[in-house]
């Protein structure tokens, strides 16, 4: 469910896309969105690596790598978001279930009592003659989670590998996040990211990551004469906190990183993306991405990869 409550000032027009109807809309007004959807739809909508089926794969492309947002395993939770718009300004805050368990697919449902926070201040702007924006977020969830430095004390009590599942009980987990996106010609668009969580607590619904730093490009096919087209090159660079590598590098496992030992380095992503655009037929707008992932240090440990990933991805829209 979505509503909005004009509150005056110029009309702009707004494209037809996912998640929202053609049409026009004052540039101060109050938006009300809530249901299941994925917090990420909301917040963080960088206009250049937002969106896992036209533009970057990666997990810490996607949005903030350390912004660890309430979703169950498959990237939704039902909750609220309330988004205040001043002509270039815009203020969101939202509210929604964590998952039971780290990483689950049934959600909590005592949302007044461990649920995942987040507020973001946004800025909208003219460099050059080019737009740009800028986004501020802040997140706080709570939830029944365990803390490293808990599970490292437990497993040496009790002369074993430290165990997440012995220690769970409710905290709080907190993290920030910058954003900005700069067009440099019509064609040409930069984006940068950094984040932090405080480090404390086990990852709970999205990916394993402490910090993160991200910057990328993406180029509009019309400079080579495919209007449709584009090329997307970006970087991420993703770390843990000091008590995250003592409890993996002690034997202890998350739900996605952990093998037993660690060496540890940061991760380093290197990725790519082509988007050929195909003739469109009776209405129907398609398009094929072939890309490049080069992973250096794996999971955070020196003695795997790098790793390569090819991905191929077909899309299509009406």
């Amino acid at each position: 469910m979505r509503h909005t409550w004009g509150l005056g000032g110029e009309r702009e027009a707004v494209p037809g896309e996912a998640n929202q109807l053609a049409g026009f809309q004052e540039k101060r007004r109050l938006v009300l969105t809530a249901g299941n959807f994925a917090a990420s739809d909301i917040f963080d909508a960088n206009d250049q690596a937002h969106d896992g089926r036209t533009q970057f794969m990666n997990w810490s492309l996607l949005t903030h790598g350390a912004w660890d947002f309430a979703a169950d395993a498959r990237g939704y939770s039902w909750g609220a978001a309330l988004e205040y718009y001043h002509d270039d300004w815009v203020l969101r805050a939202g509210r929604f279930m964590q998952p039971r368990e780290s990483n689950g697919l049934q959600l909590d449902r005592s949302i007044f009592r461990r649920h995942g926070d987040q507020v973001e201040l946004e800025r909208n702007y003219e460099l050059g003659g080019q737009p740009g924006r800028w986004r501020v977020l802040a997140f706080r969830n709570v939830a029944r989670m365990g803390r490293f430095q808990d599970a490292i004390d437990w497993g040496r009590a009790n002369q074993t590998a430290p165990a997440m599942d012995a220690v769970r009980t409710q905290h709080s987990k907190q993290g920030w996040g910058l954003s900005l996106e700069q067009a440099l010609t019509p064609q040409v668009g930069l984006f940068a990211r950094w984040s932090r969580s405080d480090g404390r607590s086990e990852a709970y619904a999205f990916a394993e990551i402490d910090q993160s730093f991200s910057v990328g490009a993406t180029l509009g096919g019309a400079l080579w004469g495919r209007d449709a087209d584009a090329l997307g090159l970006a970087y991420a660079r993703n770390g843990l906190s000091g008590a995250h590598r003592e409890y993996l590098a002690l034997g202890g496992h998350g739900f996605f990183v952990g093998d037993g030992r660690l060496s540890y380095r940061p991760e380093q992503i290197f990725e790519t993306y082509y988007r050929w655009s195909l003739p469109s037929v009776r209405g129907v707008d398609s398009a094929v991405s072939l890309g490049w992932q080069h992973i250096r240090n794996p999971a955070y440990n020196a003695d795997r990869g790098p790793v390569n990933v090819y991905t191929a991805r077909f899309h299509a829209e009406f």
